[in-house]
């Protein structure tokens, strides 16, 4: 199954390229941004070797929705999307901080918490608490945001005004965006019978100083999700939970023995495995957005890519 895992595009009116990790991002005149989702794929800061079919699609196309179903709350940078795995958008300034808000003792959270720490990024947790347990109320426990290759790291709010890397006036902003997103996000999934565990979301500002939600929302990669059917059950019980989002790339990885650390190889993904992982992505979308996958014509991506941008640049 065809797949893109890297382009070179040269757009007319190009200024630069940067190249995350899963995605792409081309600066037209420095007025728009390209971006386009590949269907590389992350785990533990890391890009594994082989793409995986329709992922790039899958994450465009939720995150896309999303927008749409929040930019009543929160603005964001999207104005259109030209192919199913490209958005364009307003120039923005990145903030170098990515708001990471729990609504359950989940993933990293639980993690540092069966280490016996209490304390994250600043935010106190409660004592007696299993593992997907919910919190009393959502805490917001941020991360830089770090350069490729880099490893994203634990920063308290404290430290994030302390070091100036945001205002306090644009701080308090992103909290309150963060907050009124996880909340619709809430509802969002509810309706589909879903629980947003967890997510995250990055904001950026357009040249004309608005603070504008960027990248994605709400997607399997940012976020994580279980099933609310049975939730209640499991907790009791002491099982794990249905999830959908990345964390089962996670658990093939650690299962594996890696975890993206020094030294550590990245296991062989069979073309089995690939398609297993493609088809979960696919799942993930339709219980997300609650409609059919329709897959995109994959027969040269990079082309069809490259007509329907050159076609929108027109416009």
């Amino acid at each position: 199954m065809n797949t893109i895992v890297d382009t070179n595009f040269n757009f007319p009116n190009q200024k630069s390229v940067y190249k995350g990790k899963v995605r792409e991002v081309y600066n037209i005149n420095n007025d728009l941004l390209v971006m386009i989702a590949t269907d590389r794929l992350s785990a533990f800061d890391v890009v594994m070797p082989k793409g995986i079919p329709f992922k790039g699609q899958i994450l465009n196309q939720i995150a896309t929705k999303m927008m749409k179903e929040t930019e009543d709350l929160v603005p964001n940078w999207l104005i259109a999307t030209p192919d199913p795995n490209v958005a364009v958008g307003h120039l923005c300034t990145p903030f170098k901080v990515e708001m990471v808000i729990r609504g359950y003792l989940s993933g990293h959270a639980a993690r540092e918490y069966k280490l016996g720490k209490r304390i994250l990024c600043g935010v106190a947790m409660p004592d007696g608490m299993k593992e997907n347990d919910k919190f009393p109320k959502p805490i917001i426990t941020p991360s830089t945001k770090a350069d490729n290759g880099e490893h994203d790291e634990d920063i308290s709010r404290e430290d994030i005004l302390l070091q100036g890397i945001v205002s306090e006036e644009d701080y308090l902003v992103l909290e309150d965006y963060t907050r009124k997103l996880f909340q619709r996000g809430t509802e969002i999934a509810a309706k589909r019978e879903l629980i947003l565990v967890d997510t995250k979301y990055e904001f950026g500002k357009t040249k004309d100083g608005k603070i504008v939600l960027i990248d994605e929302i709400h997607t399997p990669d940012s976020s994580r999700y279980f099933y609310a059917e049975g939730y209640a059950e499991r907790q009791q019980k002491g099982e794990s939970q249905k999830q959908l989002s990345k964390e089962f790339v996670r658990q093939w990885l650690i299962s594996n023995g890696f975890q993206g650390k020094e030294g550590q190889q990245i296991p062989d993904m069979t073309e089995e495995y690939i398609k297993s992982v493609s088809d979960r992505y696919i799942e993930l979308y339709e219980n997300i957005t609650g409609v059919s996958f329709e897959k995109g014509d994959v027969s040269n991506i990079e082309k069809r890519i490259e007509d329907n941008v050159l076609e929108y640049l027109k416009k």
